[in-house]
Formats: C-alpha cells, structure tokens, sequence
C-alpha cells in the first residue's frame, strides 16, 4: 500500500519531465497496440464511418489552443 501518494506522483512528473521523447520506441508501443486491436477484432473496421461523430467530437476536445494557465469556458 502506497505510504504517501502525493510523493510517488510527484516522483512520476519528475520522470516524465526528464526523459525525452523516443520516436521509435513510441512507433512501436503504436504498432503493438494496433496488432492487439487487430487479434480482438476491432480492425479492420466494417463500416469506416462508424461513429464518426465520437472521433469528430474526440478531435475537437483535443485540439485546444489557449494558452497555459487559462480556463476554456464551456459551449454548449
């Protein structure tokens, strides 16, 4: 059981900060992760287009361009 929980996430941040982005082993975490998906059926897809609006929406989420330490204010 973790002691003090603030002082292992404070030690992952320091990690994370330190170490520095590797192209190829990221490909191939991508590439394993598309193998499995593969083996549990996933792909390829039947219909392309399959809940296209979830992918949309998930992109418009993700591509937010304020700067840092600002809310974005909520629409809808």
């Amino acid at each position: 059981m973790i002691q003090n929980p603030n002082l292992v996430e404070q030690f992952e941040r320091s990690q994370i900060q330190q170490a520095r982005p590797d192209f190829f082993r990221n490909s191939e975490i991508f590439e394993a992760l598309f193998e499995e998906a593969k083996a549990l059926g996933l792909f390829p897809l039947k219909d392309p287009l399959d809940r296209i609006d979830v992918v949309i929406r998930l992109a418009q989420v993700l591509n937010v361009q304020i700067p840092a330490g600002q809310t974005r204010h909520r629409s809808g």
